[in-house]
């Protein structure tokens, strides 16, 4: 074997990666004349960060299996947790801590608070990230319209009798008892005789009984009587509306998203596929040069995604799906919920599509440091049912317990994965595979890992397309994705099974011009034979890393594409010890 230019570039890459080529390949360079027994212990010089007045320093020292970082545990579970950042989370000690206590996304609640105290909290989310050199994504939540009534006479409301006749209309005097101000006419150009309207999330339930002439007002019976009072919002379950999903506010809240590089935007009133291909739209407009381009998420929060193919299309059109169970909860009936999200789940997953469960998950824990029975079932079930992630909303964002509330989804997540009905169910669902080498791979991957016993399966990917395929397979095993980019690293976060390398030089590993490595469309790599041995021996440190692995003779199933830099490509499946690439039955080979 010969030391070439080339692997003498990888060296100093490698140095930039996180791995010290000094104590990492020295040794094995200068034995490479001899055959050499792998080592009884296993251990890796890799680049582990400390802190000087809150500034991440990556230092080298050397990590044994032993000393693998307190919040290891993540590795041994599967569906990723989200948590929400507001007034009770928004100092970086307390996103520190629920990091550690098992938060893989942070989301951004657009609907309050600045636009600078967004980027502050990014901010401090990115510190994170470099002290523990582990990718979290950060999910920027845009508001939506919100539809509601006028204003009323009486400060304090009024009364509905049931089965009285109440106006709705577009004349902006003050309401009373017989009638309010609807400042939304595309509402009442929309319903329909017989048409639902729920005011104030359903306490209040109206039903269209005549409309006025060119659609100036809605005559409707009180079917649910109770109070209505100033600016309570109302739902339209029966009616798809004229209406843009993003309002001025959300147009200017996109754009500052896109300015600080959030990696997932979640769009909230989706209600057809159309409506994704308008954000689609707006990003290609906005997105700054050189700004790698975020992931969109549809919050499913609206019946119209249920007819006919939407649901699909809309799947389809976008990168994830958010099952956003307060307004879908409003407008359809309490007893459809629970169906409809495994039906989003299902479709997701045959999509191979990252779903994430949120929505009064641990409500009582705003206020108390336990959950209910009832709250504890609810988590597990969105488990069972194979969600890729489930959120916290208030409970991590103004509640009293937000660390309690993000260890607690955890408990429950480990105790669902580790039940013997949870891989039944995942196993339920077949899944549609294309018929492509791609597919035939990265199912290959998880049989092969589940009958070598592998620890785990690793995937090198560009644009996460191969690795999203084999976290739809649900894996026994974790997937270990290398990526030359951050973005692509964070974006994977989101995914169960899924825990990404955080990439320190734009690399693989291997040779490659570092700004070439930054065009995600057409990267430059050299194609040096020796290179790609490198790259899995890279693997086995990062696996070393995560705490995948504890033993040589540990086994990874790896799976790639070459000519590395072909986004989607993936036509090799190797499986190699931990160890390294050629070392097998306790002894090293060099040819």
């Amino acid at each position: 074997m010969k030391i070439t230019p080339a692997c003498t570039n990888v060296i100093a890459l490698l140095a930039a990666y996180g791995c010290n080529p000094a104590t990492s390949f020295s040794h094995s360079i200068a034995r490479n004349l001899n055959t050499r027994r792998i080592p009884t212990t296993l251990a890796s010089t890799t680049a582990e960060p400390t802190t000087t007045d809150d500034v991440a320093t990556p230092v080298a020292q050397a990590t044994s299996v032993a000393s693998v970082p307190k919040f290891a545990q993540r590795w041994r579970k599967r569906t990723k947790q989200l948590a929400t950042l507001g007034p009770a989370s928004s100092t970086l000690e307390m996103i520190e801590t629920l990091f550690l206590a098992g938060a893989d996304i942070f989301r951004l609640n657009f609907s309050h608070g600045s636009q600078e105290q967004k980027k502050e909290l990014l901010t401090m989310i990115r510190e994170v990230e470099e002290k523990y050199s582990h990718p979290i994504a950060v999910l920027g939540d845009l508001q939506g319209p919100k539809l509601r009534v006028g204003e009323f006479s009486n400060p304090n409301g009024e009364k509905l009798e049931k089965g009285q006749i109440f106006r709705l209309d577009l004349d902006e005097a003050l309401g009373d008892a017989t009638r309010v101000m609807l400042p939304h006419p595309e509402i009442i150009a929309a319903s329909e005789i017989d048409h639902v309207l729920l005011v104030d999330d359903g306490k209040v339930k109206l039903t269209v009984v005549g409309k006025g002439e060119n659609d100036a007002y809605l005559e409707c019976r009180v079917d649910v009587p109770g109070k209505i009072s100033n600016r309570k919002g109302v739902n339209t379950p029966d009616s798809v509306l004229d209406i843009s999903p993003l309002t001025p506010k959300d147009r200017s809240d996109l754009e500052y998203m896109l300015g600080i590089g959030v990696d997932w935007i979640a769009l909230s009133f989706v209600q057809q596929p159309g409506d994704i291909d308008e954000i689609h739209s707006l990003i290609d407009q906005h997105l700054p040069e050189g700004m790698f381009r975020p992931a969109v998420m549809a919050k499913i929060e609206k019946p119209s995604c249920f007819v006919g193919d939407n649901l699909e299309n809309i799947v389809e059109k976008c990168e994830g799906i958010m099952v956003a169970r307060g307004d879908l909860g409003v407008e359809c009936a309490p007893e459809d919920v629970p169906l409809l999200q495994k039906q989003i789940i299902d479709t997701c997953r045959r999509l191979a599509k990252p779903v994430v469960v949120a929505t009064q998950m641990l409500e009582s824990m705003i206020e108390s440091p336990t959950p209910t029975r009832a709250e504890a079932s609810d988590v597990a079930t969105a488990i069972y049912d194979g969600a890729d992630a489930i959120m916290l909303s208030a409970e991590s964002a103004a509640g009293s317990f937000p660390e309690e509330s993000v260890a607690m989804q955890q408990r429950i997540i480990n105790r669902v994965e580790g039940d013997t009905h949870y891989r039944s169910y995942l196993d339920q669902l077949s899944m549609s595979k294309k018929n492509n080498a791609a597919d035939a791979i990265t199912s290959a991957a998880r049989q092969i890992a589940q009958t070598t016993n592998a620890k785990g399966i690793v995937c090198f990917t560009l644009e996460g397309s191969t690795v999203l395929r084999a976290s739809q397979e649900r894996p026994t095993v974790p997937v270990l994705a290398i990526t030359p980019f951050k973005e692509t690293a964070r974006q994977l976060a989101m995914s169960w099974g899924v825990y990404p390398d955080l990439p320190r030089s734009g690399a693989f590993g291997f040779t490659a011009d570092e700004d070439d490595f930054f065009n995600v469309s057409n990267p430059t790599v050299d194609e040096d034979d020796d290179d790609f041995d490198i790259v899995l021996k890279n693997a086995c440190r990062a696996a070393l890393r995560k705490g995948l692995v504890n033993d040589p003779n540990d086994l990874l199933v790896v799976t790639a594409g070459l000519p590395f830099g072909t986004p989607g490509a993936c036509n090799i499946i190797r499986v190699l010890p931990a160890a390294g690439p050629q070392c097998w039955d306790g002894i090293c080979r060099v040819d």
